[in-house]
């Protein structure tokens, strides 16, 4: 008998770079040496979501807004379009593997989609539902005759704390969208908004009979409130939800059993929504107790899936890496299935026992490094065979990527090294260091066309560290700068730079830093402790603790990793604070930020600014109008980017 299970998808995220000045030139328009290497770089087609047909047969995937779908070995590849070419997201399949049902997002400036259908055995795509507000993760209830989607009617913009805000006006009184889980009767296209109107759901799954859902959920705003969801229950007919359990950090990845008897999930601290790292907990769906059934790895699951009722399997980041492994529901033995240096994004899997009982998974994945474009692999896991080559003409303009350590007193830190192009071990090169957003993330080795693979064809050596708080090393670790941010985490990165300047061959003259978010705070919080960098480049920093708590739009996320509010414990804050020591600052420094970011607003960037002018710091302020912390115009992408390397081009050319 064949027992399929699903894995998600995950966006493995590790960097945000944003670019449209408001205060400063428009776009960079001079040609200078910066703008040919930006114009060099590889185009790749971006895969979305890919996912296996529950009997392991089909896969259907999503490549620059295009769905299509193939035999598990890439063969007989059918394109599934719809009238007027929207782009389409979110394809999943039927528990019976006939049907595919997918999104297509509406031109305009607000969200609006549609919901479609289509057959697996071709014929025309259907249409069921048409909505005003943002529409995603939409599933097939387990008889096939609902689909369930989460929705927020009448959204004005995309959902999530990293879109461009809506701008204050008038009288400001708080209106909450709730993203409800909602149905769609597939046989007449009735929608019915299910989960209580005063809840804000963020990931839901369905129950083996069809009776509820499991799903973290809060009360209040969702782009504030992830970081204190809770478990719960909800009656797919009424919509009552009864909790199940209250997490102590955060937790994602809600997983039923097949018997429906426990739900999984990771829980761990967590600083942004979607960006999953922590350990593996079971708990019964009646509620009570959660086992935490990895206790103590060393790796960080980020995605999950139930082989049997008393079995899960998991992606996880193994210091840097990607892997794969299995532990019993009870806890128990972790067993390694895979590692590799490749950024490997499970999307779903369907596996069955062999004759000897070993289990045997069938997994499709997007599969993609430094030195390789994405593609599609499927297969058992570790043992997987390329069936796209939708990048196959792709090369990369940038130099090799080395996994490296180094010791930071008796911690041992990871990172990953890009070498200059064409490197030659006899010459000297400068340095980059580029702190991730986060802090709990991780840099891993990724197709980068955006960030280091420019500063590698720049000519410079480009170091992409995971310090103490990041993804990969096992919770411990990434709880290691609660409390201390611009302490332990700042002297591993410092650490990383005087080992990879002894081992290769660094012009410390020149050596520049760079992030955004965390990574801009970290950038700003550098050059107050140091004088080592000659430029830095601060995306969407955080400059001042008490300033930031009053304006940002999710400061749930702050209380796990300091302890209480800024109001209740100024201290812990004000240690970590980069404006309390702005007047030792003299490092050159650009900053770039969006107007509409509600996760580090851009005032924060105008205080660091207005501090370094000043302070006579060499500095320059681009603020990117209708960007919020990530940007989604490719334009202002570009730009940040160009503005970026010009600046250490500049900065390192002055220093002799």
């Amino acid at each position: 008998m064949n027992k399929i299970v699903k894995l998600p998808y995950f966006l493995f995220c590790v960097a945000l770079f944003p670019g449209t000045p408001l205060f400063a030139p428009a776009h960079a328009t001079a040609s200078s040496r910066a703008a040919a290497v930006l114009d060099s770089m590889p185009h790749a087609k971006r895969i979305g979501k890919v996912a296996l047909s529950p009997d392991g047969n089909q896969v259907a995937y999503i490549v620059d807004g295009k769905l299509t779908v193939s035999a598990i070995d890439g063969s007989s590849p059918q394109q599934i379009a719809i009238n007027g070419d929207p782009r389409l997201r979110d394809a999943v399949w039927s528990e019976d593997s006939k049907r595919l049902a997918f999104i297509a997002d509406l031109p305009g400036d607000v969200p609006a989609a549609q919901i479609w259908t289509a057959s697996a055995s071709g014929g025309d795509p259907m249409k069921h539902a048409e909505l005003k507000g943002y529409v995603q993760s939409p599933r097939f209830s387990p008889d096939g005759t609902t689909l369930a989607i989460l929705f927020i009617e009448n959204m004005p913009r995309v959902a999530g704390p990293l879109q461009p805000m809506t701008p204050l006006a008038g009288v400001v009184d708080e209106k909450i969208f709730e993203q409800r889980i909602a149905t769609i009767e597939l046989g007449t296209g009735r929608l019915n908004q299910i989960s209580p109107a005063d809840m804000y759901v963020y990931e839901y799954d369905w129950a083996p009979d069809g009776q509820s859902w499991v799903a973290t959920a809060a009360h209040g705003s969702g782009d504030a409130n992830w970081w204190v969801a809770r478990l719960y229950l909800a009656n797919s007919r009424t919509g009552e939800m009864r909790e199940i359990y209250r997490p102590k950090l955060q937790l994602a990845e809600p997983r039923l059993s097949p018997d429906g008897k426990s739900v999984a999930f990771i829980e761990g601290l967590m600083s942004d929504e979607g960006s999953t790292g922590g350990d593996i907990y079971v708990v019964p769906v009646s509620g009570g107790v959660a086992r935490n059934v990895t206790p103590h790895i060393k790796s960080s699951p980020f995605a999950l899936a139930w082989t049997s009722s008393d079995s899960i399997t998991f992606a996880e980041n193994v210091d840097g890496n990607s892997g794969f492994a299995s532990v019993g529901a009870a806890g128990g033995t972790v067993r390694t299935l895979w590692t590799g240096e490749e950024v490997a994004h499970p999307t779903s899997a369907a596996w069955a026992s062999s004759p000897s009982g070993d289990d045997k998974f069938t997994t499709a994945i997007v599969r993609q490094s430094a030195s390789t474009p994405p593609e599609i692999w499927t297969g058992p896991v570790g043992q997987w065979k390329q069936i796209t080559t939708v990048n196959a003409s792709v090369k990369p303009a940038w130099g090799e990527m080395r996994n490296i350590h180094w010791m930071n007193g008796a911690m041992r830190v990871q990172g990953w090294l890009m070498l200059p192009k064409d490197f030659d071990p006899a010459k000297k090169y400068p340095l980059i260091v580029n702190v991730h957003g986060g802090p709990s993330a991780a840099c891993a080795s990724h197709w980068d066309p955006g960030t280091m693979g420019p500063q590698s064809a720049m000519g410079y050596f480009a170091l992409c560290p995971n310090p103490r708080g990041s993804y990969g090393q096992g919770e411990a670790f990434t709880q290691g700068n609660v409390k201390d941010f611009g302490g332990g985490d700042f002297r591993d990165i410092m650490a990383g730079v005087d080992a990879i300047s002894r081992q290769y061959p660094i012009d410390t003259r020149h050596i520049g830093i760079r992030g955004h978010s965390y990574g801009g705070y970290m950038t700003m919080w550098a050059e107050t402790q140091t004088h080592r960098f000659a430029a830095a480049v601060a995306g969407a920093g955080l400059s001042d603790w008490l300033s930031y708590y009053g304006l940002n739009d999710i400061d749930e996320w702050m209380i796990p990793f300091f302890g209480a509010s800024v109001y209740d414990d100024p201290a812990v804050y004000a240690k970590s604070d980069p404006m309390h020591f702005v007047k030792a600052v003299k490092t050159p420094t650009l900053i770039l930020v969006g107007d509409r970011d509600g996760e580090v607003p851009m005032e924060q960037s105008v205080e660091w600014w207005h501090a370094l002018s000043t302070l006579h710091v060499p500095t320059k302020l681009i603020v990117y109008p209708n960007e919020g912390h990530m940007f989604i115009k490719p334009a202002d992408a570009r730009d940040y980017g160009l503005q970026s390397l010009e600046w250490f081009d500049e900065w390192f050319s002055k220093v002799q």
